[in-house]
This record gives structure tokens, sequence and C-alpha cells, in this order.
């Protein structure tokens, strides 16, 4: 109860009001997780031009507050460890028990993010299992606003089997994987909201800075400006898909909380409009590293699932286009990760259940690039194809002992030769790559993996875990032009 007093009191005097004590936002709070290995900022309100001292893990640092009110100090890097209590002093004295120094992430995108625990795979068991006390759990209320907000409520609580069913299901898994790997307290920070689309997590300035995202924000100018006040045009204002919405009431609130890194699970809400999305979510990982001032954290991403039904003959997909931008990001944006799970969506449920294997990929991603620690980072993902008289042969990173995971023949390759056709391939595995030619024997001249919304595709590593789907060629796509 008494870091919820914290919480409300820290709301009320970051709002601007005429209370002078010395209070924090609800990101600080009992139980939380402070991030190891880096400087620390703490931050807060107090009286105009008051000494504020803070005190943690045996060090003391003090800052005085502005005209304002507003106050920052940086802690000095620590060790893993604790608990801690962390003294916040000035004319009154705040106390956090139970502070715990570790890493913390962010874990954000839509719904399957946010999908909880209860909800998930084996969620009674799991459930039941969930007793990790040096796990720590925090979650930001889904609140759209128009413009950055200082504070939320919210409430830092151990990781129980009490706690853990109402929180995200990914987020709990990958940061499980983690400190049963790495023995450290984690700090999981859930911020996502079910069916909303990448822009609405960027801040307006970054989404001004990008040209090719004038259209998409052109489109929204329209529609507030024909939004008259009253109930209509307030829902089209604060709506959770308005670009910048859920960066001001959702991301905004947490800056500039010192974090290991960001996983991020999201892409249905802008499948429609994929080709946009190639520029749009580097540019909103770029915004993220700029706003948080920690230079290029890691940022891991889910790839999107298989769903909705199958089909027989190669074709068109905008999931698949949307993968597609996905799997570019990893190349155009420094350290990143991308998690495939084209092996594990069910064709009709968007929400998989499978939720476990999910937060595990991204802990490989995560542990491999990030720790140092000796696992399989990913299946295998595309790098380049070399023609071979009139075969194609392709080369692959994570390569090693590449394989089908049903132990089927190869499935899921297309090619294209001079007849601009797309038919199944005949796909074989020597060593390292794949080697596809067409089955009526022409040249190959383009090939496709796994492109469609619900592929049937087996291409694996000998980590077990799935190839990317991708492509060749650079033709247009179905969503070029669409904001």
């Amino acid at each position: 109860m008494r870091s919820t007093l914290f919480g409300l009191a820290a709301l009320v005097l970051l709002a601007g009001t005429a209370h002078a004590d010395v209070a924090l936002p609800s990101v600080f709070g009992k139980d939380m997780v402070l991030q190891r290995g880096r400087p620390v900022p703490v931050w807060g309100t107090a009286k105009p031009s008051e000494s504020v001292t803070v005190s943690v893990a045996g060090q003391t640092q003090t800052a005085r507050a502005d005209t304002k009110g507003r106050w920052r100090v940086t802690l000095t890097a620590m060790k893993a460890g604790g608990p801690h209590e962390m003294v916040v002093q000035a004319a009154n004295e705040i106390r956090l028990t139970g502070v715990l120094v570790g890493d913390v992430w962010i874990c954000s995108g839509q719904s399957n993010m946010q999908w909880p625990v209860n909800r998930s795979a084996d969620a009674t068991k799991e459930i039941e299992a969930a007793d990790h006390p040096q796990i720590r759990l925090l979650s930001v209320p889904r609140r759209p606003k128009e413009s950055p907000q200082t504070d939320f409520q919210g409430v830092w609580v151990p990781c129980s089997p009490k706690t853990a069913g109402g929180f995200s299901a990914v987020a709990y898994y990958f940061g499980r994987k983690l400190h049963q790997r790495l023995g450290v307290p984690i700090g999981l920070i859930n911020t996502s909201y079910g069916g909303t689309p990448a822009e609405s997590w960027m801040d307006a300035k970054s989404l001004k800075k990008e040209r090719k995202l004038a259209p998409l924000l052109g489109r929204w100018k329209k529609r507030l400006d024909r939004a008259r006040p009253g109930a209509g045009g307030d829902k089209v204002r604060q709506s959770p898909h308005r670009p910048a919405n859920l960066w001001n009431g959702m991301v905004a609130p947490l800056l500039p909380y010192a974090i290991r890194g960001a996983i991020w699970y999201q892409g249905e809400s802008n499948a429609g409009r994929a080709e946009q999305y190639m520029t749009l979510f580097p540019a909103m990982i770029r915004a993220w590293r700029a706003k948080w001032g920690q230079g290029d954290f890691p940022f891991h991403f889910v790839q999107l699932a298989n769903f909705k039904a199958r089909q027989e003959a190669p074709g068109e997909s905008a999931w698949a286009e949307l993968r597609e931008a996905q799997r570019l990001t990893l190349a155009a944006v420094p350290a990143t990760g991308m998690a495939v799970i084209i092996d594990i969506g069910e064709a009709g449920n968007i929400h998989p259940k499978n939720k476990q294997d999910v937060g595990a990929r991204l802990a490989a991603l995560a542990l491999a690039k990030d720790y140092g620690e000796r696992v399989v980072p990913s299946g295998p993902l595309y790098r380049k194809a070399v023609t071979n008289g009139k075969r194609l042969v392709l080369h692959f990173d994570h390569a090693e002992g590449l394989c089908t995971q049903d132990d089927e023949a190869l499935a899921g390759f297309a090619v294209r030769g001079p007849d601009k056709t797309w038919v199944w391939a005949k796909a074989s595995i020597q060593g390292t790559t794949v080697v596809l030619e067409h089955p009526a024997g022409k040249k190959v001249l383009h090939a496709r993996y796994g492109w469609a919304d619900n592929p049937a595709c087996n291409l694996a590593n000998g980590a077990e875990l799935p190839a990317s789907p991708f492509r060749t060629d650079k033709l247009p796509l179905t969503t070029a032009g669409k904001h």
C-alpha cells in the first residue's frame, strides 16, 4: 500500500500541483529492479531549489531541484544483487525496500505481447510454478495520451503464483529463461496494447522526420481536422491508433529509466501496410534509442506467426510482406534480433497459445547476442542466392545442421522463371545450402520461402529452430503505396 501511495503522490506532483514533498514517479517503487553495470538515473519532484539525496547499495548522490521542482541524480554503476533499501531524503523521506540490482527489459507491442500467462498454454501448471522472487514485474496501464506524460499508476511486484497469471506470457517466459541461465535479478516492464499499429508507439517529432511517413501523418491530419469537440472527436484524438498516442502515455513516462534492452511483438496491425513498415519499424527502434539516451541497446522482436487458411499454390500475402519488412530490419538496424515463429502459430487463432517457445526464442537471442552465452540465437537466415546454371543456390546464416523439422521433403520454396509464373520448386539440402530447381527445367530467376499467410514450410537448423521466410526478388509488393 505504501508503494502505491508514493506512486499516486508522484502522479499529483509531476502533474504540476503545489504539493511540495519529495516524490518519485511510479517506475521507482518498492521491489523494483535497477539496472546493473551502467549509470542509473533517478528523478522526481520536490520544493524548488530543495536539496535531494538518494542513497542505495552503499552510495549517496545529491541534486538540487530546479525552479519547477524537478530534480535528478545519477547513481554510479552497481553490481547485481540485493535486496537493498533506497532512501530519498529532502524535507520528507521515502524508503523503498526490496530493491534488487539486475537486468531490466522493456516488453512492448500489441495483443500477442499483452496476452497473459493465464490465457496461454498450460496456464494452471505454469502459474503454480511461477515462484521466482528475483523476477520483478511492472505493468504500465493501457493509456493513450495526446501529449507526453511523466508518470503512470503502477506497482512493482515479485513474480509469484499470485502475480504471474495476469502478466504478459511472452515477457514472463523470456525473463524466466534469462533468470535461470544468468542467475541475476530480472525486471520486466510490460507496456503493450492490443490491436495497435507501430506508429502509435513512436514519438511525434521522430515521425515527422521520416519523409516516407508523410502520407500516413497526412491521413491522420485529415481525420483530426474533421474531429469536432465532443464524444466522436475525442475518440479520434485519444485513439490508441493515432500516431504517437501510446508513446505519449505508455513509453514516455518510463524515460530515462536504465534498461538492458527491449523485446517487441507487434506487426499484425500493420500487415496491410507492410511496405511502409520497412521504413516505420526501423525508424521506431532508432527513435526509442535516441529518446532513451542509452546508445544502441538490444532490441529483439518476434516475426509474425503463421495464421489464416493455408494456400495450395504460390501467391501473394500481406502477412508475408510484413515478415519480410521485419527480416530486413535486422540488416537496417544494429543490435537487433528476430525470433522466428512461423512453425508455432495457429490457423484459426491470431493469438497462438504457445507463448513458451516465443519467450524462449527471444531469450536465446539475448543470451547469444547480449550476454555472450554459447546459445544458437536463430534458425537459418537467408544471406544470398548464387546462380548455378539453371539452379539457384541459397546461402544462410545459422545454417549448421540444416534439416527439415518433420523429416519430410523440403517444403515452402517457390521459384519464378522467365515465364514470370511462381511454381513450387524442387528443393534439396546440400551441406549448409539449399539448391532450387524449376520443376519444368527452366532457369530459376527468383525464389521465395514461406511466402504465405500460413505457409507449409519446414526448413530448420541443428538447434531445431525454423528458418525465416524470405524472398530473393525485389518485385513490387501488393502493399506498395498503402498508407
